[in-house]
């Protein structure tokens, strides 16, 4: 369930005087409208600079997630915005992000992006795992494995995003190429096998309009795609066509729906493929 937007106006004044201990008087808020975890998201203009903020209260069910994001980002170095400043004040938890230029990457078949995508998780893969308190895939996946015996595919000690919406990456068109990829929302960090993002990219390529076997040839991109056993990712395939049935059952909105039935003609395609 998408937890419920409010205005940066509404926080406390203490929360806000906090904020602003950091930025300086607000000259600007732009509210946005992407995402899904935080109660507040908005891009903060002022005499200091420009961030994104991210916040909840801190009793808010998905607290955890702002203290996931904040343990992770110094390790997310050409990975992930900066994470300049936080803030816990008046019963809220509050992130401040550099702000990044470029668009939602487009996952359609023949964009441009796919290459800058497949390159950021190339760059993620070689990215050491820190040491802090993750969850661990297998822990994750357990309620949807077809097979219990199928949870040792997905274990492992990579570093993992898992969440590769198209709107979780951002390309800059005037960067460098191979280096304009960059992924926020960081809350579902975890601990795993190294090619199982690549696995979640085949779900949103899929989503977005790739026939299955044309969205795998874009996971064959990532290096540790090829570490991955055949039953693994058949495995893989399967655990995430029940999580998405499940999603979408409790939230049947036009997004869910669409991953369901992606997850659900990749299970098939490696079924009979």
């Amino acid at each position: 369930m998408a937890t419920i937007r409010i205005g940066l106006d509404r926080l406390p004044p203490a929360a806000r005087a906090a904020v602003e201990e950091h930025t300086g008087p607000l000259f600007a808020v732009e509210e946005g409208a992407e995402g899904f975890n935080s109660e507040i998201a908005a891009r903060v203009t002022s005499a200091t600079g420009t961030w994104h903020i991210k916040g909840l209260r801190t009793d808010h069910p998905r607290a955890w997630t702002q203290c996931r994001e904040a343990a992770v980002a110094p390790f997310l170095t050409g990975l992930a915005p900066a994470l300049r400043w936080r803030v816990e004040a008046a019963g809220w938890d509050l992130l401040g992000f550099e702000v990044l230029g470029g668009h939602h990457a487009d996952y359609a078949p023949g964009s441009p992006d796919l290459s800058e995508v497949a390159s950021l998780l190339r760059r993620l893969g070689e990215t050491s795992c820190p040491g802090i308190e993750l969850r661990h895939a297998e822990q994750r996946l357990e309620h949807y494995a077809a097979h219990p015996d199928d949870l040792r595919f997905f274990a492992g000690t990579h570093l993992l995003h898992t969440d590769l919406n198209n709107a979780n990456v951002l390309v800059d068109d005037h960067a460098a190429d191979g280096d304009r990829a960059r992924l926020v929302d960081w809350a579902w960090a975890t601990r795993g096998a190294a090619w199982l993002d690549a696995g979640y990219w085949v779900i949103w390529l899929i989503a977005a309009g790739h026939a299955p076997a044309s969205a795998e040839r874009w996971a064959a991109e990532i290096p540790s795609w090829h570490t991955a056993p055949a039953e693994g990712i058949t495995a893989f395939a399967a655990a995430n066509a029940n999580v998405w049935s499940e999603i979408s059952a409790a939230d049947p909105d036009p997004w869910t729906l669409r991953l369901a039935a992606a997850a659900t003609a990749w299970h098939a395609h490696r079924r009979t493929g």
